[in-house]
């Protein structure tokens, strides 16, 4: 890890210049989509908001309206679902950043469409904890067994013992694991 560390530069995490109803909207929108078509999406969606992407304005709008930006019918079911969440209480938004890691990712994973992983991301990138190790997220797995020379890459049960010494400081563990990743394929080309 510390050969990861002088090979790449500081760790930073990019400040959020989205809302966490935006943000996580945004999750949903772009999962098991390929990036330009997850972004043309992603404009079409925001654009039908003219500025007020809020929970309320979501419901406002028919599921037709969702649809005609290019979302699936998965996608409108699952931002809709986390926008009557938000709206109901059942996910906390106003005050999410007070409670503790394993609260955030119980009260988002009730939402249709967010799991562990994306609850995770949130943490990491909106939230910008500092002690998250997404054990289930290939990069990490893939950048630890890069970092550590490893034959084959640790299971997501291995690499949640092998990241306890990164405590309390896993998620910049993880930012490096993803640098690994990004080293190889500037490697490969």
């Amino acid at each position: 890890m510390a050969k990861l560390i002088e090979r790449n530069a500081p760790f930073r995490l990019p400040r959020p210049n989205t809302r966490h109803f935006a943000a996580l909207a945004e999750s949903i929108l772009y999962q098991q989509l390929a990036g330009a078509a997850a972004a043309a999406i992603h404009r079409r969606f925001v654009a039908l908001f003219d500025g007020d992407l809020s929970p309320d304005a979501v419901l406002a709008l028919s599921a037709r309206k969702l649809r005609a930006a290019g979302l699936s019918w998965s996608k409108v079911a699952a931002i809709r679902d986390l926008a009557a969440k938000v709206v109901d209480g059942t996910v906390p938004l106003h005050r999410i950043g007070r409670l503790r890691d394993e609260d955030i990712v119980t009260s988002l994973s009730v939402v249709r469409g967010i799991g562990q992983w994306t609850a995770e991301m949130f943490l990491i990138f909106q939230l910008r904890r500092l002690d998250v190790w997404p054990v289930g997220d290939y990069g990490v797995r893939k950048g630890y067994a890069l970092a550590y020379g490893l034959k084959r890459l640790p299971t997501p049960k291995e690499l949640q013992a092998l990241g306890e010494r990164f405590r309390p400081y896993r998620t910049v563990a993880a930012w490096y694991c993803w640098r690994a990743v990004s080293e190889q394929r500037k490697q490969r080309r």
